[in-house]
């Protein structure tokens, strides 16, 4: 005797079947969508990625596209700025672009959009850390951006510049964030948050002076003082973050 269709139903027969996931997206094509530009030559980006630690007897590697998008960048934030604030002055605005172009917000804009996951080092470069290398990220992020250029121009470059940077123009006068920029540096190099400690006030109520110092992992990393307590463990910060980049540039030579 033929079960009734819901008997088949309950026990299997009828079944929905869900359709099966496609591929996992390829990092390449993942970074071309985060950045807004798809590569005519993918060889390109594959050089921009590639460290010379994993290019052993070969020239294919990123640093001559690191010099080019080095370059580029300038220009483009430049561009960015003087679009953005058309009667700043000189001063300012080159602040500003300092405040922008350097190794730490170069490697730290390189892990947002994961190059840092996508990179092709060498077994001794992998051993050694080199994806949280702050010389290393800034460089292969400045290489995709001179990918980019070579591949498109310069029209493709600065609107990919832009879309990546638009948020971090504060204005002309406006000042990096130290204590910011050393909470992530600790987290990813020490796995602990740094620690200011305010040893010192000194002066008139209408002229204080204050020294803060800052400790990451019991390591005391600055000393620095200012006309207020923010001022001061922004000093101190910065001091820190000085000290880390030397010991680690050090350590990466």
């Amino acid at each position: 005797m033929k079960a009734p269709n819901w008997l088949g139903r309950l026990f299997g027969r009828g079944r929905t079947e869900w359709p099966a996931a496609g591929p996992p997206e390829n990092p390449g094509t993942k970074l071309e969508r985060v950045l807004g530009y798809a590569f005519a030559r993918g060889e390109l980006l594959d050089t921009a990625l590639t460290h010379p630690s994993a290019a052993v007897g070969s020239d294919v590697h990123y640093e001559r596209l690191e010099f080019l998008g080095d370059a580029v960048l300038d220009l483009a934030i430049a561009d960015l700025l003087m679009r953005k604030f058309p009667t700043a002055k000189e001063g300012p605005l080159s602040k500003q672009r300092a405040s922008i172009v350097n190794a730490r917000t170069l490697a730290l804009k390189a892990q947002a959009i994961e190059l840092n996951e996508m990179m092709r080092l060498g077994k001794g470069e992998e051993k050694s850390g080199g994806r949280e290398k702050t010389s290393i990220l800034a460089a292969v992020f400045e290489a995709v951006i001179g990918a980019i250029y070579t591949d498109g121009g310069l029209a493709p470059a600065q609107q990919v510049v832009e879309r990546l940077f638009e948020n971090d123009i504060g204005g002309p006068a406006a000042e990096r964030d130290y204590k910011t920029e050393l909470q992530e540096v600790a987290y990813r190099h020490f796995r602990t948050q740094p620690v200011y400690e305010l040893i010192g006030t000194e002066g008139p109520d209408h002229a204080k002076r204050f020294t803060t110092r800052i400790r990451i992992a019991g390591r005391e990393l600055g000393v620095a003082e200012g006309g207020s307590k923010k001022q001061s463990e922004q000093a101190a910060a910065r001091l820190a973050l000085d000290r880390i980049e030397e010991e680690r540039g050090e350590r990466d030579g």
